[in-house]
């Protein structure tokens, strides 16, 4: 089983991805845009909100109690 890394840094970006370090010091890309369709994702269609992304508890969360999971962010995003 692979080991769940945190992610220790979020750069929101206009077009909705999300630029990640995680706890290797490894950069990431991460796009949210096929997620904002969904719940409870859908509030970040709001771009100022979805700008207030930050970290929390070694993943990215947004006002509102959004969170994404640590596991999907690393997954799904592509070396940056």
């Amino acid at each position: 089983m692979e080991k769940l890394l945190d992610v220790v840094s979020v750069q929101p970006c206009k077009d909705n991805t999300l630029i990640l370090v995680f706890e290797n010091n490894e950069k990431r890309l991460f796009d949210m845009r096929p997620y904002l369709d969904e719940k409870p994702f859908t509030k970040l269609k709001n771009l100022p909100l979805f700008m207030k992304a930050k970290v929390a508890y070694g993943t990215v969360a947004w006002p509102g109690n959004i969170d994404i999971a640590p596991e999907t962010l690393w997954n799904c995003s592509i070396k940056a």
